[in-house]
């Protein structure tokens, strides 16, 4: 289901979606988003919120998500190709360089992004993810969830995925209504029913980043939840730890989410981070 904001970039492997949005000449900022989720994860009113406040706001649906089309071939593919997916869509663009945003897996390509294409990020933000898929790592009934294939039956499937917003999601904060209206949202606009297990595998293999995180010379923000349960609160402490000069802001009732109550306080904290100058190391 295609929406009128949806644009879409031919790139060298992916046929790549993508919405444009905020102010159209203001800062760019680049906000990737996780495993099997699309661009709509990012809640609409924190992109909105980014674009009142001068951010020109760019979600691209990763390869394996949404409505970006790739050329499946029978080697698995890295995180690092996602990555450079994104920065094809910044060269698309015609952008040099980029704030960057991302949660969970695409948290995790945020960083890789901020260590490979150093000259292109201006600053990172990495939510509710971790520099290496064993620390915090989810229990295994958490993950059999997230993978587990979805019914062949419309209701059914939606209730399968509110399901398993509530299991990860925040507890304080449970909004099973909002739940369903993004389920059903994201059911109907796109299904990728092998990507999960894809994404999963490109996670695993990925290596540690820790080392590597240490060389960063940029603002780095890390957010985390402590209600968390696919990538637990270590994984964002390891993340602060590992980035010289980071600031970590952790909610204790927060999930793998980004609940309603959070929004203000995480626009603000992404836009500070955004206007700091460089750490000198």
């Amino acid at each position: 289901m295609i929406d009128e904001r949806d644009r879409f970039a031919d790139l060298s492997e992916v046929r790549m979606c993508y919405r444009d949005e905020g102010d159209p000449s203001g800062k760019p900022l680049l906000m990737i988003m996780g495993l099997s989720s699309q661009l709509i994860h990012w809640p609409q009113e924190i992109v909105d919120r980014l674009g009142e406040r001068g951010y020109r706001v760019i979600r691209p649906d990763n390869r394996d998500s949404g409505l970006t089309e790739w050329k499946i071939t029978p080697s698995q593919y890295y995180l690092r190709a996602i990555a450079r997916d994104a920065v094809e869509l910044l060269d698309h663009l015609d952008i040099e360089q980029a704030h960057v945003v991302g949660a969970s897996m695409g948290g995790m390509v945020a960083q890789l992004l901020a260590i490979e294409y150093p000259e292109r990020v201006r600053s990172l933000c990495s939510i509710m993810s971790t520099p290496h898929i064993s620390i915090g790592m989810a229990d295994g009934d958490v993950l059999q969830e997230l993978t587990k294939p979805l019914s062949p039956d419309r209701e059914e499937a939606i209730e399968q995925i509110v399901d398993l917003y509530t299991l990860i999601g925040s507890k304080t904060y449970a909004d099973r209504e909002r739940r369903r209206a993004l389920a059903t949202q994201a059911y109907d606009r796109a299904r990728h029913p092998d990507g999960p297990a894809r994404q999963v595998t490109a996670s695993i293999i990925a290596p540690d980043r820790r080392s590597r995180l240490q060389q960063l010379q940029l603002p780095a923000l890390v957010i985390h939840g402590a209600e968390d349960s696919l990538i637990k609160i270590a994984g964002g402490e390891a993340t602060h730890a590992a980035i010289p000069g980071s600031t970590y802001l952790p909610f204790d009732a927060m999930g793998h989410d980004i609940p309603a109550p959070l929004f203000d306080e995480i626009v603000a904290a992404i836009a500070d981070n955004a206007a700091r100058r460089p750490a000198v190391v």
